[in-house]
């Protein structure tokens, strides 16, 4: 707050001078030593501490009207899902298949598969479809939605059953049902609803199923987007929610072959 007060008085000044203030030091510094902290409280108050929260602010959810603003202009192609690297769709695509190969074919059954946050298809299309029967797909933009059915999968459209149009913090999966729940940039809720979330997820696995989480990963503490309210949790963080909703971490892994500007992109299968 001293550090943005001190901005807004301050209207000349730019970022490199504001760089050098007294006042970023002082935010810097208090927000590293929150970092620390918030992972210490997490470690010893496991069950009781939820640090992202929403507010109401006249009657809407301000951190999830943010992300359902933001997306109403993403445009429904690989450009709109990947930003401003749609280059390395391919090499993640790829990692997404080796991953799952420890828990497909002859690990599972291959009958049926729920894309959460589907966007357009693009996971669906490169790594899920291959393997399995059936799909069924999830995400809070219509646009993407129909984009997919009507273009985007062609023919593979046929083996989609069903099209969920919900936000993730108000979606109920089927119980029973998936041998596979692939969440892919999406665990963006906040904790308590992304700890819900995947208690609900749990019971619809079928026997043997998992659930596959890859989003990026804070280095550090918890990085939170104000434009499209996007959070990127620490791995330990992340690992402490899939604990909290009940579920056994069984493998982890980075994706590989991204540039180092990108933030690291982690693989979590449960069950």
């Amino acid at each position: 707050g001293a550090h943005q007060a001190f901005r807004d008085r301050w209207k000349e000044t730019d970022d490199t001078m504001c760089r050098h203030s007294m006042s970023f030091h002082l935010h810097h510094t208090l927000r590293s030593e929150f970092f620390a902290s918030y992972l210490y409280l997490l470690e010893k108050t496991p069950l009781k501490l939820f640090p992202v929260t929403c507010e109401y602010i006249k009657g809407e959810k301000q951190f999830y009207y943010r992300a359902q603003k933001f997306y109403e202009d993403v445009p429904a192609s690989e450009e709109g899902m990947m930003g401003d690297f749609v280059e390395i769709s391919n090499v993640d695509l790829e990692g997404s298949r080796q991953f799952l190969k420890q828990f497909g074919p002859g690990k599972a059954d291959t009958h049926c598969a729920l894309d959460c946050g589907s966007g357009i298809g693009r996971v669906a299309k490169g790594v899920l479809l291959p393997i399995f029967e059936k799909l069924e797909m999830a995400d809070m933009m219509e646009h993407f939605l129909l984009h997919a059915h009507e273009e985007y999968l062609g023919d593979d459209a046929d083996r989609i059953e069903t099209y969920y149009c919900y936000n993730l913090q108000d979606f109920t999966p089927p119980k029973n049902k998936y041998d596979v729940i692939w969440m892919q940039w999406v665990a963006h809720l906040t904790d308590k609803d992304l700890m819900n979330f995947l208690f609900r997820c749990k019971k619809s696995l079928r026997p043997n199923g998992v659930i596959i989480m890859k989003d990026n990963m804070a280095r550090q503490g918890c990085k939170l987007d104000p434009i499209d309210s996007s959070i990127s949790r620490h791995l330990d963080i992340m690992k402490i929610i899939i604990a909290k909703a009940g579920l056994e971490v069984l493998a982890v892994e980075r994706q590989g072959g991204f540039p180092e500007i990108v933030m690291p992109i982690w693989m979590i299968a449960m069950k």
